[in-house]
């Protein structure tokens, strides 16, 4: 009897222990404040806002913030803070894209381009809000077009975010369906497909300059120098660390960094039925966090190459759960592990 009385306890205890922790998840409010501007607050602070506006070549979340308010994306070019640098405008918050659709580069298109130039580059242009709903989930979705210059669609896109978060973090599910108006080849490209620009806190410290080229012979210069403030890096769920994680596969990718007095860190998480799983990462120590399953090429030195082909009507999804936490220490590899696998039955 009393090895009974003590089970019940513990199961009571665990019990409480876990409608504690799920009372801990904090109210998630959707709100329209303009005709292309949709801001999301958790626990009544901004985490984010969904920007739609015709001048920008496509949609992003901008800027993400960890739960004590820490910004953790670059400001440049939209709001740019001291010291931030600015290398590939192109990189804005958080957003979804690729190098090569039919032969037009979404992926680095901005206003840096010459306007003779732009016709070699694709948009995505927001046409429709599905839906927005506040709760302990908050829920936006919206409706988008993949366009050349003279707006003939190509792919029309349906994204679904799902925010949540609690006192130390904060969690974003993104998923993503393609449906081609017309037959849509993406070539294996290096630059795609969901791609995130960190905080200048969260890039890893290097002395050297390095040097980008894309597919169009556009060449970027990212400074090196004596920077004090980056002191960020990269952990795989298959143990790579800082620049080696770049062009390899994972379920899931972490930076992490102090930025004030806490530890930071933002984690990419796959999902199982994403095309090409596990995906590539291209992870740079400059600040480009992004997780591109369609890159095969670049990242095996030409060993394999994955192309996609939608015929007209036919649609692919891509699913990916971001996680920004904050505190004394950063996420474990067991704790991403666990919600990889719970990612991973959504």
């Amino acid at each position: 009897m009393p090895q009974l009385k003590t089970l019940g306890i513990a199961i009571v205890m665990t019990t409480l222990s876990s409608i504690v922790f799920a009372q801990k998840n904090e109210v998630v409010k959707i709100v329209k404040t303009s005709k292309d501007k949709i801001d999301v607050l958790i626990g009544g602070k901004p985490f984010t806002s969904f920007l739609y506006p015709d001048t920008l070549e496509k949609p992003v979340l901008y800027p993400l913030r960890a739960a004590n308010g820490t910004v953790v994306t670059r400001g440049f070019p939209l709001n740019p803070r001291p010291g931030d640098p600015t290398d590939h405008p192109h990189h804005i918050g958080l957003w979804f894209n690729f190098e090569n659709l039919n032969g037009l580069d979404f992926w680095n298109n901005s206003y840096a381009i010459p306007q003779s130039k732009k016709n070699g580059y694709g948009w995505i242009r927001t046409d429709r809000i599905l839906q927005t709903t506040s709760g302990t989930t908050g829920i936006l979705s919206y409706h988008a077009n993949w366009t050349n210059q003279q707006k003939d669609v190509i792919l029309e896109e349906t994204t679904r975010f799902e925010f949540s978060g609690d006192a130390n973090q904060r969690i974003i599910d993104r998923f993503t369906t393609l449906k081609a108006d017309a037959d849509a080849v993406f070539k294996d490209a290096k630059d795609g497909m969901l791609g995130l620009r960190l905080a200048h806190e969260l890039q890893m410290p290097d002395t050297a300059d390095q040097k980008f080229t894309d597919d169009k012979g556009n060449v970027t210069i990212v400074k090196g120098g004596s920077d004090k403030l980056a002191n960020g890096t990269y952990l795989t769920s298959a143990g790579k660390t800082g620049n080696d994680a770049w062009s390899t596969r994972g379920v899931w990718c972490k930076v992490y960094g102090k930025m004030g007095v806490d530890s930071v860190s933002i984690a990419i998480i796959d999902h199982p039925k994403n095309p090409n799983y596990p995906t590539f990462w291209h992870a740079r120590g400059y600040g480009l966090f992004a997780a591109n399953p369609l890159g095969e090429k670049v990242f095996t030195n030409g060993k394999s190459e994955k192309n996609l082909t939608l015929k007209k009507g036919e649609s692919v999804t891509f699913r990916y759960r971001i996680v920004i936490s904050n505190g004394s220490q950063t996420t474990s590899v067991t704790k991403l592990n666990e919600m990889a696998q719970a990612f991973g039955g959504k």
